[in-house]
């Protein structure tokens, strides 16, 4: 009976350790949902470090060549900051995890999935987006970018949702030095997903960019 002799006690903490833990998970995703003031208000002895997650810190970043300073909380992303606060919605939301490519843009150069890089890992940076590859020369109509008059030329797109990401993507895989042939493309481009399977123009268009000689 040694073993036994407390049989109700095996059976308790069980529950007891599962209900701690709903308590605290409850908890934090009601933390996360809340308001900066509300969080601030929590006595938890570690409402303090959650509050500061939320409070709102300046950022200085150039996009398309207009410098921008803005107040943004830490966990905000670069493809929300663009879209939510700065209304450049060209930049998609697909997967929101770094699958799709629908939000890729250039930083300082490089190509970045938005929804992957904190707002705040851009300070100082040049960040360009979709809405930032035409031109538009002292008030006149605003001239398309070499990539994005091939996407048109070739129909690489159908939807189109795709299209923004899949652009900035072929630019920066040109500049890459990544589209010396139809099979390079593919592989270099394979970040970039086309629901609707404009692949195959989407390459052509591509490789006439490139084998043109274009400036991109």
């Amino acid at each position: 009976m040694a073993q036994n002799e407390h049989p109700g006690d095996e059976l308790e903490m069980p529950d007891a350790s599962r209900r701690h833990f709903l308590k605290q998970s409850s908890a934090l995703a009601a933390l996360a949902l809340a308001p900066t003031a509300a969080v601030k208000a929590v006595d938890t002895g570690w409402d303090q470090k959650i509050a500061a997650a939320f409070e709102q810190l300046p950022l200085q970043v150039t996009i398309n060549g207009t410098v921008q300073n803005v107040s943004i909380e830490p966990r905000v992303t670069l493809l929300d900051l663009l879209r939510e606060q700065l209304h450049l919605t060209g930049t998609k939301k697909g997967c929101d995890h770094g699958q799709c490519g629908a939000c890729t843009v250039h930083v300082d150069g490089q190509r970045v999935n938005a929804c992957l890089t904190l707002a705040m890992t851009t300070e100082g940076s040049n960040v360009t987006t979709i809405e930032g590859l035409a031109t538009n020369d002292h008030g006149a109509t605003a001239r398309l970018h070499p990539m994005q008059e091939a996407f048109i030329k070739h129909d690489g797109f159908q939807c189109g949702y795709c299209t923004p990401g899949q652009i900035m993507s072929a630019v920066a895989c040109i500049r890459e030095g990544h589209a010396d042939s139809p099979e390079e493309v593919r592989e270099y481009m394979s970040g970039n997903i086309c629901r609707c399977g404009a692949y195959a123009n989407i390459v052509e268009a591509i490789m006439e960019v490139k084998q043109g000689g274009k400036k991109v």
